[in-house]
């Protein structure tokens, strides 16, 4: 099978500093990957590089072995969904409607949405414990909250594929957690593939099983995360000494001094 997305010899690009050079990476189903790298490294910009929000300088992006560029948007909806950073909210939406939302890639022959579309964004809302603000004006949500209505509508969208930008910003400890381990038990059990921006080595470690680090200087470093994530290649990623200790069955990363 191809992969869910690959990139062939990409470069990024902001005016005259370059990200990324040559990016040669797949993503496959079952795969959990966490892009590690310094502020400015280019991790948000290469999540919507990925998804098409952003030009690409040069090289290519397959989605499930087809062009980024010609697939429509509704066909591509359906094959990744993409969670930002931050989001504005100008309108009176409840919960529930904005999770509902999500299914719209999926109405080519309908309007309104369905039994079975309800149904979904009940389910993803009760996974992310918000089921009780259903009907509340998302305006009103804490950031917390808010953010777990967005993942609520990342996974009513139901694509095999998930690109996420610090999806555990905002959360408390509890919900960061079981955040994490929702999309480990995604990739694990569902076959989907979750590309994971995060600062947290520690948690992204337990859920991960590959990582990309963005150096800063437009060089990489892709593969499985034992290889990946050592004390050294992370020190030189994250411009820090970094210092990687074995608790029991854990991985733990503690900044050195």
């Amino acid at each position: 099978m191809p992969a869910l997305m690959q990139t062939l010899k990409i470069n990024l690009q902001i005016r005259e500093r370059v990200l990324l050079s040559g990016l040669d990476w797949q993503i496959h189903a079952g795969q959990c990957w966490c892009v590690i790298g310094r502020n400015g490294a280019g991790k948000s910009t290469l999540l919507r590089t990925l998804v098409g929000m952003r030009k690409l300088e040069s090289g290519q992006i397959f989605v499930g072995g087809k062009d980024l560029g010609s697939w429509s948007l509704p066909e591509l909806a359906r094959q990744r969904a993409f969670l930002p950073q931050g989001r504005a909210d100008a309108f009176a939406y409840s919960a529930i409607e904005t999770v509902l939302s999500a299914r719209h890639p999926y109405h080519d022959a309908h309007y309104w949405e369905s039994a079975d579309d309800i149904a979904m964004a009940r389910a993803a809302l009760r996974e992310l414990d918000v089921i009780d603000l259903a009907q509340r004006d998302v305006r009103s949500l804490s950031g917390g909250e808010r953010q777990r209505v967005a993942i609520a509508a990342l996974l009513a969208q139901d694509a095999p594929l998930m690109l996420l930008d610090e999806p555990a910003n905002s959360l408390d400890l509890a919900h960061q957690v079981s955040v994490m381990q929702l999309f480990a038990r995604l990739c694990r059990e569902a076959d989907k593939a979750v590309v994971m921006v995060s600062h947290d080595l520690n948690l992204t470690h337990r859920i991960a099983t590959h990582a990309l680090l963005l150096m800063g200087d437009g060089s990489w470093l892709a593969g499985e995360k034992e290889a990946v994530m050592t004390a050294d290649q992370l020190s030189l990623c994250l411009g820090h000494p970094i210092e990687r200790f074995e608790h029991g069955t854990q991985t733990l990363f503690l900044p050195a001094g």
